[in-house]
């Protein structure tokens, strides 16, 4: 279907949305989807349960959705991409093309971008099939069953979380404007003809609607039967939902709250764990993420691609992933965290954008061939990369494949215990609950640091600078740095960092978001041109 030429643009995915579900009763365990009929998909609770798995695998995949492009694969795609854009993760040179465009702020700020399309388009199909689903039930005759409080619990929760991720990247931060006037995102529920679509709400419509998503997930949830694995939404991951939806607004007691409930059962990891690689969902403190068989890899557009130095792609072998080398040099060395990168490793690849690389001679960090060329066997040997790939300073060793220097697919995480800890923390300082957030603050960094002293943090400014640190070095690479500098109201800056300005060009210095609208997403072209409800004069 070519949805350009249709005159409805966002309700008109309720059309593909149960079309281009995928699913079987095997799904996510270890064999490959088939496709179940539009007629029967909604017919009973265990057919809607495959339209939800058919959602788990669109969250991560590369199945290409009608009318969008397959090479933007879900959070596999835009998690590193977001993070590329918000100053976490740091490229060494162009590698072969991928995500330069957003590192250089010209792809979010261009109407007609795949990315921007493919980003509204992909969460409005998954608000289009939990539309589908809550509609069904809300009409039908379905007995309450825990089965069915489940299929409800994570159509409701799916439907609050793709506005969340819509409504904080195509509109102004809620607490950085005026959410009551400022434009948010088009709120649909009609899943029968005519199909209209709606026109942009404001932010603070499309917050209401998100709480009253969320709550309703929470309730059905509460009394539902238990998630299948964590590929699916459970209740921890519906409060963790909550979680960020109320850290975004500022509404700190329900962030700390929710925090609390979501983290509830999933320990902190230990120092083995932390550094084993982030490529499994089994880690105790994964709440939710997405568990990758070999015949639904994602191959070169998968996460690990994006982010694993091991990975063997050319994105990878060209352009081994950075962390601010700032940032990095504030880790105390007592905090094993630290181990996750490598400022030494050299500078082999004679493509570097710092124009530092290929050789000892210009490495400052080497004096001879030997010395560089045995620095780069070492690495190569320990993590498993081949011969073709490059290594750099600060590169990441973060993320790691369970099977080194392949294209074999890994998990996908989407929300860790430690994320909620420090949604709770930041909670807690903007509340000015000094003692409560030090408490937290202990219990965390102790866990990583075994030097951490959590008392030296006695104000609200304090806490929160503590918090933003945390965060950048906990959660590196995992998607949050982009609309933490909303929430912050924090300029990207990356000098002193080890990026390259002439790589990074416009993106290298970007005004704080209060001051400039470049952070907000551009609503996609072929939006403008189909709603009826949304002109140019609409554009962000």
């Amino acid at each position: 279907m070519n949805i350009f030429n249709k005159s409805r643009f966002s309700l008109y995915l309720l059309l593909i949305a149960l079309s281009s579900v995928s699913c079987s009763d095997d799904f996510l365990q270890n064999s490959p989807t088939d496709a179940i009929s539009a007629e029967d998909a909604l017919s009973s609770t265990d057919n809607m349960m495959l339209i939800l798995n058919g959602l788990h695998r669109q969250v991560y995949s590369q199945a290409q959705l009608p009318g969008a492009e397959s090479s933007r694969s879900g959070e596999s795609h835009f998690i590193p991409a977001l993070d590329a854009m918000g100053g976490s993760i740091i490229h060494s040179s162009p590698g072969n093309g991928w995500m330069t465009s957003d590192l250089q702020w010209l792809t979010h700020t261009n109407a007609t971008y795949t990315t921007v399309y493919n980003f509204w388009y992909q969460r409005y199909h998954f608000i289009a099939s939990s539309n589908s689903i809550i509609n069904k039930v809300s009409a039908g005759n379905f007995a309450e069953t825990p089965k069915l409080n489940n299929v409800l619990g994570q159509a409701y929760a799916y439907r609050a979380w793709a506005y969340h991720k819509l409504v904080t990247t195509f509109a102004k931060g809620y607490t950085i404007g005026n959410p009551s006037t400022d434009l948010g995102v088009p709120i649909v529920f009609s899943t029968e003809a005519p199909y209209e679509s709606a026109p942009r709400a404001t932010v603070e419509e499309v917050y209401a609607q998100m709480e009253q998503d969320i709550d309703a997930a929470i309730n059905y949830l509460e009394n539902a039967s238990n998630p299948a694995n964590k590929s699916h939404i459970s209740l921890n991951a519906a409060y963790g939902i909550k979680a960020r939806i109320a850290l975004s607004k500022g509404d700190w007691q329900t962030a700390a709250e929710s925090a609390a409930l979501a983290r509830d059962g999933y320990p902190l990891l230990n120092e083995s764990q932390w550094l084993s690689g982030f490529n499994t969902v089994d880690l105790s403190e994964v709440i939710w993420g997405g568990r990758v068989i070999d015949s639904e890899t994602n191959y070169y557009q998968s996460y690990f691609y994006y982010i694993s130095p091991t990975f063997n792609g050319s994105q990878n072998r060209s352009n081994p992933k950075i962390i601010n080398s700032g940032l990095y040099d504030m880790i105390p060395e007592t905090d094993f965290r630290k181990e996750a990168w490598l400022p030494l490793a050299p500078n082999t690849n004679p493509s570097a954008s710092n124009g530092q690389g290929g050789s000892y001679e210009s490495d400052p960090n080497y004096d001879s061939e030997e010395e560089f060329q045995n620095a780069k066997d070492e690495i190569i040997a320990k993590y498993g990369m081949t011969s073709a790939h490059n290594t750099h300073p600060y590169m990441t060793v973060k993320f790691l494949q369970k099977n080194p220097g392949t294209t074999d697919p890994d998990d996908v995480i989407y929300m860790r215990a430690s994320e909620m800890y420090l949604i709770e923390i930041e909670a807690l300082a903007m509340m000015d609950q000094t003692s409560q957030a030090q408490q937290l603050l202990q219990e965390f960094g102790e866990s990583r640091d075994s030097d951490y002293d959590a008392s030296v943090f006695n104000s609200q400014d304090e806490l929160m600078a503590e918090v933003q640190f945390q965060r950048k070095i906990e959660l590196w690479g995992e998607g949050f740095s982009f609309h933490d500098h909303i929430r912050w109201d924090e300029p990207l800056d990356y000098s002193n960092s080890g990026a390259a300005k002439v790589l990074y060009q416009n993106g290298y210095f970007q005004e704080r978001p209060s001051q400039n609208d470049d952070w907000i997403w551009k609503i996609p072209q072929a939006e403008i041109d189909a709603n009826p409800y949304i002109t140019s004069s609409d554009q962000n």
